[in-house]
């Protein structure tokens, strides 16, 4: 009997919806059949199957969310029995917390072998048990490797008393933080502590005050739902005429979780500079008049040339293309831009791959395409991952400045204004030119303020003089 997994889509992804079925128990399964749809943290996508069968037993219903790794279905031959623990998806999935405390599914790890921020959610999925043949399931028809449609398993905590299973993610934050977990409570699927549990704890624990150095924070008090304090609860909201309820996305979800991780735990510092962005808009101009009479035309917008401007001045400052590992700076080789997307459901970040070797004309394409894709509901997850740095632009709403929040694991992220008209003195007179203010978010753990300062001024430079975008 193969079961199929819930598949692991990005380096981020903890959990998934299922949205619809798109076969029913009984039915034949052919591979690369769509089995369901899938409500991920950024995109829908289609499960497929792997191997060909019958579609025995669905062990999750239709809006059930369970944990990447969580058996979703069995597919097996009409004949062959099925196992006594696969009597309903509730069981299924408690039988799985369990599971994830063998030996080959979750033996403890080498603290020296964990890998990077930026891949940290992809290496727990290699941690498989072998016991039982799975069905890997498919995104959009792609394979994405065995270790994004496997597990994420819970991992065994060492030294705990009883069996803690506490996920990567989770387990990182709290020896980040000293963190006891045996005094957390988990609630995810069979008592497992998720991220969000960890990050209720650290907020609980600053609200009751720190413990003495060199004890473990959380040891100081039973982190459980009924310790927290006063100040830091939050009062229900009671349905009512004039309180309308809203179920959280999967999307929204999120940005909630990461959002908030970025401010807790990167030390954010701002630098804003204002451009003088006339010449910018006199040259976007001629390129579109040039764009028009293509084969196949396009036209630019202001943040395809702030893309390139951005992607240039990296290449001139890469100490503000990187990430920070805890003890180590990962230092990017290639410029990879994410370009923020404002959707109805939220925000994501499709990555224009490789900006600094595009020309406008390529960028305008891409971003064109990449935008269109997020809107649709049909990007790729490689189309929305590994960006090494992010623009924010809200220019267009009238927007003259503002600060993001640094999308994780990237360093900084670069928000931008509108360019207002604004008088300015030239040659000792008073002109009216173009101006755009642009502010840099950095991480102080990776990026000093020196670094940042010199890659603003590469890229008002670059932009300020932008014949150099095309050339």
């Amino acid at each position: 009997m193969n079961k199929v997994v819930m598949p692991k889509l990005g380096d981020t992804m903890e959990e998934g919806k299922i949205l619809s079925w798109h076969k029913h128990e009984g039915d034949e399964v052919k591979k690369g059949d769509a089995l369901a749809e899938i409500e991920t943290e950024k995109v829908n996508i289609e499960a497929e199957a792997f191997v060909a069968g019958v579609l025995r037993k669905i062990l999750v219903a239709e809006g059930e969310t369970v944990p990447v790794g969580t058996a979703i279905a069995l597919v097996g031959d009409p004949k062959e029995p099925l196992d006594g623990d696969t009597g309903g998806g509730g069981q299924a999935r408690a039988a799985a917390a369990p599971a994830a405390s063998t030996p080959s599914v979750a033996a403890e790890e080498d603290p020296a072998a964990e890998p990077a921020p930026e891949p940290a959610m992809a290496g727990s999925a290699s941690r498989v048990a072998e016991s039982a043949p799975v069905a890997t399931v498919y995104a959009n028809g792609r394979a994405n490797g065995s270790a994004n449609g496997l597990v994420d398993a819970a991992a065994l905590v060492p030294g705990a008393v009883g069996r803690i299973f506490i996920s990567p993610i989770a387990r990182r934050i709290a020896s980040e933080h000293q963190l006891d977990v045996a005094q957390i409570h988990g609630t995810g699927p069979g008592g497992r502590i998720i991220r969000e549990d960890v990050q209720a704890a650290l907020e609980r624990n600053l609200a009751l005050g720190a413990a003495p150095a060199g004890v473990p924070v959380a040891a100081a008090i039973p982190v459980t739902p009924e310790a927290v304090a006063p100040e830091m609860a939050v009062p229900a909201s009671v349905p009512s005429e004039d309180v309308e309820i809203a179920p959280l996305s999967q999307m929204r979800k999120t940005i909630a979780r990461r959002l908030q991780q970025s401010m807790q735990t990167a030390p954010h510092f701002y630098v804003t500079v204002s451009i003088d962005a006339t010449r910018l808009g006199e040259l976007r101009a001629s390129v579109n008049e040039y764009a028009a009479s293509l084969p196949q035309p396009v036209k630019i917008s202001l943040n395809d040339l702030i893309v390139k401007g951005v992607a240039l001045a990296l290449r001139q400052v890469p100490g503000v293309n990187v990430s920070f590992d805890g003890e180590r700076l990962l230092l990017k080789k290639r410029v990879h831009v994410g370009v923020a997307v404002a959707l109805d459901r939220g925000l994501i970040v499709p990555v224009v791959r490789d900006a600094d070797r595009l020309t406008v004309l390529e960028i305008a394409r891409e971003s064109q395409r990449l935008a269109a894709a997020a809107k649709a509901n049909t990007l790729k997850p490689e189309e929305f991952q590994g960006g090494t740095f992010t623009v924010s632009n809200l220019g267009m709403y009238g927007v003259e400045s503002f600060t993001a929040v640094i999308n994780p694991p990237e360093s900084a992220i670069l928000a931008v204004g509108a360019a207002t008209p604004t008088p300015v003195v030239r040659d000792g007179q008073v002109v009216v030119r173009d101006v755009m203010k642009v502010t840099l978010s950095s991480d102080h753990r990776a990026v000093d303020g020196a670094v940042a300062a010199r890659f603003l001024q590469a890229l008002k430079t670059i932009l300020e003089q932008p014949m150099g975008l095309v050339l």
